[in-house]
């Protein structure tokens, strides 16, 4: 069973620092990849959206299937 450090992991965390919720969306969870590009896309016009990325990232590359 896939857990911390698999290869999906990382390809979904190294998607996510790409584009934010790249990552979630691949692992299959459509809402969560929403919930954290919305929000991403709003906060980078006020130089915030790092904040949201960093989650992104660290939640993709967390995920227990």
């Amino acid at each position: 069973m896939p857990g911390h450090g698999s290869t999906g992991n990382v390809i979904a965390a190294l998607s996510s620092f790409f584009i934010p919720g790249l990552g979630q969306l691949l692992q299959g969870r459509l809402l969560m990849a929403i919930i954290q590009f919305v929000p991403a896309g709003l906060l980078w016009i006020m130089w915030l959206g790092w904040i949201i990325h960093l989650w992104s990232v660290l939640d993709a590359a967390k995920f227990k299937s």
